[in-house]
């Protein structure tokens, strides 16, 4: 009898603190998020299937769902229409829900500015980028080094950079694991490096390593979300807790886009980043 007094008392106290202990998080209204990556991989192709992912943000712990855009088109306003049924705009189509597709000229996305252009919910989102030239990659190679645990898996990776050119480089290994790098010492020279996977990669599996060229904006963008993932379990390209802001901007009331400086509410833009980004990619089985 004294065993199950002591049992009941702890599960009404435990009960008790159930009732009691409330957790306050950050709250903010729903806000677009914009996936706009367009990668490049053959810029001798004739065409390209450009896709951008729409996502509205609903709470702290990074819950989305997709939005439905009213508009969605890309402009380029240095392009030079081939033919009376050629124009310098793209209309995008949706078709998931949340993602958007168009199949558009080579010619039109590695030459000239690139406007992204956004209507949600009667509010106007603006982007504005151009294409990025990378370097290719020369290998790709698995070494045998360890960092802290000793059950990292290694991987070597070699390239070339233009030495004409002051270049920033995306690299992409696969599961959400990014890394950002610029030229700055090593222009016009072969560099290598290692990066190490955890110990989820395993033997037999197939990993893909891409580098994209990027500009020094989606740089600082990316170098600050991949801090933040670092301390996190998200990747870059999923929502961050907390608020890092990329390149689209709304531009609802603002009169002349060349000039920022009419906005009214600077904090209604969304999440996420335009750019176009020549890549390439080099696959390892690791061993």
């Amino acid at each position: 009898m004294k065993l199950f007094s002591v049992l009941l008392g702890l599960l009404l106290v435990i009960t008790s603190c159930e009732d009691v202990i409330e957790v306050d998080t950050p709250s903010e209204p729903p806000r677009l998020a914009i996936d706009g990556l367009i990668r490049i991989s053959d810029t001798t192709a004739t065409a390209q299937t450009v896709r951008i992912k729409a996502e509205l943000t609903s709470s702290f712990f990074g819950e989305v769902s997709p939005a439905n855009l009213e508009s969605i088109s890309i402009t380029n306003l240095d392009y030079v229409p081939s033919g009376p049924l050629d124009s310098n705009v793209r209309q995008l189509t949706e078709v998931v829900p949340g993602v958007y597709e168009s199949n558009i000229n080579t010619r039109f996305l590695v030459e000239g500015e690139l406007n992204l252009s956004i209507t949600h919910e009667g509010q106007r989102y603006l982007a504005i980028t151009e294409f990025a030239p990378s370097s290719p990659i020369d290998e790709v190679s698995q070494g045998d080094g360890t960092l802290f645990g000793g059950e990292e898996t290694e991987v070597i990776i070699s390239f070339t950079d233009d030495a004409e050119r002051n270049d920033y480089y995306l690299f992409d290994f696969d599961f959400d694991e990014y890394l950002v790098t610029e030229d700055e010492f090593y222009n016009g020279q072969t560099f290598e490096f290692s990066y190490f996977y955890d110990d989820d990669v395993i033997p037999g599996m197939e990993v893909e390593i891409s580098i994209l060229g990027i500009d020094e904006s989606f740089y600082n963008y990316m170098n600050q979300l991949i801090v933040q993932a670092d301390s996190g379990s998200q990747g870059p390209f999923q929502t961050p807790s907390a608020t890092v802001r990329g390149n689209i901007i709304n531009v609802t009331n603002i009169d002349n886009i060349d000039t920022f400086d009419n906005v009214e509410d600077s904090n209604n833009f969304a999440l996420g980043y335009f750019a176009v980004s020549q890549t390439f990619s080099q696959s390892l089985t690791i061993e």
